[in-house]
């Protein structure tokens, strides 16, 4: 039987790390459970999404239909934009994009996959969203979005509660996006595929990665100065201490200034952590502005500080870790928990099941298990109830 593809939208093939590991944990969820069905991604960058994600799935396909629509009509306003997607996917007449928004129209799905880049930062991503729409009117194919981090907000209220209203399934990952949008929350799409990353690669030590892009200049100095001032006392310690690489070049500035407390066969490239695991272990210490490696550490067990460099983005997506029970600071000040909760590798098991029920929901092709839909303090009390039942309209 001929099926009809499904068709992921990501921000995949930068590289970076968090992004590309939500889109490689989807890939893996797909190949188990869906491993006969073409699957096509669509991302900004698709020829180096295609050696990120060799081998993850057998009829994988990658294309930047979307995307390429999105960047060349990034110059209009908002309605323009909108209007602009919807004429595009549904008139055609533009030869350099009718034969990838006609594949469009084959898909049995197209599912939003998670990460922090649907907002405000970067308003014209919202073109994806539109298309989206535009796809689902002309053909009924159901719409997903999951994992989803939206601050800071797109537009006004009323135009970010009915930006999601033709989705059959959308959920926020943190507490402030659910807000602003209307969706329940569920966890990062990172723990899709947390479990399989713990033990790749086991080390013990300091770990740092501080980035220097998208973040505030002066928080980004800030943010290494503050490094320096937890990493010297540490070096003259005798700590091993590493730093990782989440994004190539940006993330090398950091490390240029640090290194004279880091030796430089202690740096860990991207592609040395893609190809042999992110280290992970309970007895490691992290200085970072990186949210993934954020999660993946604290789920790990492992204690850190977490120096947000961009207000409004990169402090909502840490705070949203601490709410989980990472236990690490925020910005070098003390970590702030509930008394007597669960830290989050604690809790890396109830986590980690709510988002495969939240994936098997969509792509099951057995009875699917249900999954949460309440608010994330309500995180293992509610998941008798699904969320795309519950999903606000």
């Amino acid at each position: 039987m001929n099926r009809k593809p499904l068709y992921l939208v990501g921000p995949s093939g930068h590289p970076n790390f968090g992004d590309e590991f939500i889109t490689a944990s989807w890939l893996r969820f797909l190949a188990a459970e869906r491993p006969d069905d073409d699957v096509w991604l669509d991302c900004p960058h698709p020829g180096s999404a295609q050696i990120l994600f060799a081998g993850l799935h057998p009829r994988l396909r990658i294309t930047n239909t979307l995307w390429r629509c999105a960047a060349e009509n990034q110059e209009l306003a908002a309605p323009e934009l909108a209007e602009r997607m919807r004429s595009l996917v549904t008139n055609l007449g533009s030869p350099s994009f009718d034969l990838g928004l006609l594949m469009l129209r084959e898909a049995a799905s197209l599912h939003l996959i998670g990460g922090g880049y649907i907002n405000g930062m970067w308003a014209h991503h919202a073109a994806l969203i539109h298309g989206m729409r535009a796809v689902h009117d002309l053909t009924g194919a159901p719409l997903f979005g999951t994992g989803l981090g939206l601050m800071p907000v797109l537009f006004d209220e009323p135009a970010n509660r009915t930006l999601f209203s033709d989705f059959a399934h959308a959920s926020a990952r943190d507490a402030a996006s659910s807000d602003a949008y209307g969706l329940p929350q569920a966890p990062d799409d990172a723990f899709l595929g947390v479990n399989g990353e713990l033990g790749r690669n086991q080390r013990d030590g300091v770990f740092v990665c501080i980035q220097s892009d998208t973040a505030d200049p002066d928080l980004a100095d800030s943010a290494i100065a503050t490094a320096r001032a937890i990493l010297e006392p540490m070096a003259a310690a005798g700590r091993s201490i590493h730093y990782v690489e989440a994004v190539p070049g940006a993330d090398r500035v950091a490390f240029d200034r640090l290194a004279d407390i880091i030796p430089a066969e202690n740096f860990l490239s991207f592609a040395e952590i893609w190809q042999q695991g992110l280290p992970l272990s309970g007895r490691q210490t992290w200085i970072t502005t990186r949210f993934h490696f954020h999660l993946l550490a604290a789920a790990a067990g492992a204690d850190g500080v977490a120096l947000p460099v961009r207000p409004g983005y990169y402090d909502v997506k840490h705070q949203s870790l601490i709410d989980l029970g990472s236990r690490w600071s925020l910005g070098g000040g003390h970590s702030v928990s509930p008394d007597g909760a669960e830290s989050l590798s604690q809790r890396l098991e109830e986590l980690s099941a709510l988002k495969e029920s939240e994936a098997r929901e969509l792509y099951s092709q057995r009875s699917p298990a249900p999954v949460l839909s309440g608010p994330l303090s309500r995180f293992g009390r509610s998941a008798g109830r699904s969320l795309g039942s519950r999903l606000r309209r």
